[in-house]
């Protein structure tokens, strides 16, 4: 499904005003770590469009943090906007259908 920029720009308005501390794995497009070094981003779209299901890109992240846990002093979750709006606004339609 193909969604329009407004639409899509409405939704990212949405998605920035809302707690990340706990959100599916399925609408994470990236997670960035900050480290005492520097900075460490793991783009989970990319190693969907090369594959690997949602539980394997847990995984992944999982990994990461069990190897550099001590390393890590921020972890930041950046939402993929067309998938949480892909998921959510069918549901909003069916809600609001008849009112």
């Amino acid at each position: 499904m193909l969604l329009d920029h407004d639409f899509l720009t409405r939704w990212e308005d949405i998605v920035n005003a809302v707690d990340k501390d706990h959100c599916p794995i399925a609408v994470v497009k990236k997670v960035i770590f900050r480290t005492h070094s520097g900075q460490k981003t793991i783009n989970l779209k990319n190693l969907r469009r090369q594959g690997i299901d949602n539980e394997g890109v847990e995984q992944a992240v999982s990994s990461f943090i069990e190897n550099n846990e001590h390393k890590i002093k921020s972890m930041e979750l950046v939402l993929d906007v067309e998938a949480v709006a892909g998921i959510i606004q069918p549901e909003t339609d069916k809600l609001l259908k008849g009112m």
